[in-house]
């Protein structure tokens, strides 16, 4: 039942984008309005996947963490497929071209890289193998937030915030490794 419910809570932003977008019809500019959508639920889902063993003390999500996590990685593919299909228009030249005019698209495709490589190693088997690679997500958290600040080109309180918030998550990550090493 836990596990059904988060199935919806994560899939509502894609239902009501999808409801906004094909029912309503009253977006004036939907590959921007999927770039919003897609691309602040990617990173929340994302920055919440890694706070999950910061409070696993009161809520004990850990065995949903892949689910969430991939979520995440859901979000961002169809961030990345509104870049490709419906702003590029599967055009190779236009997307090297805008890559190379526009530096934040280059470290969003580096984090999308990462997420790739994460999603697909995320089976229980191959996640053994290489689950310490699996710490890019720090990198590609810190990539995305660049992305996003320059992506906006101005900051307003919603990048600070997502500033500060990886300070304190990384902050907090750092505090646990020292309290971990401290008790062995």
């Amino acid at each position: 039942m836990k596990r059904f419910l988060l199935f919806l809570l994560l899939l509502t932003p894609f239902i009501f984008a999808s409801y906004e977008l094909f029912l309503i019809q009253n977006v004036k500019d939907p590959i921007k309005y999927i770039y919003t959508i897609s691309g602040v639920t990617a990173t929340v889902i994302l920055f919440f996947t890694i706070c999950i063993s910061l409070i696993k003390k009161h809520y004990n999500l850990v065995k949903y963490r892949r689910m969430i996590g991939l979520y995440g990685f859901f979000y961002a593919l169809v961030h990345f497929l509104n870049f490709l299909v419906l702003d590029a228009e599967l055009d190779i030249n236009f997307l090297i071209k805008e890559t190379i005019d526009k530096p934040f698209i280059y470290l969003g495709m580096i984090a999308f890289l990462i997420l790739v490589f994460m999603a697909i190693t995320s089976t229980n088997r191959l996640f053994r193998i290489y689950q310490s690679y699996h710490k890019l997500i720090y990198l590609s958290l810190i990539l995305i937030t660049i992305h996003f600040i320059m992506a906006q080109k101005s900051l307003t309180i919603i990048q600070f915030s997502y500033i500060g918030i990886i300070i304190l998550i990384g902050y907090w990550k750092l505090l646990q490794q020292i309290i971990k090493r401290n008790k062995v």
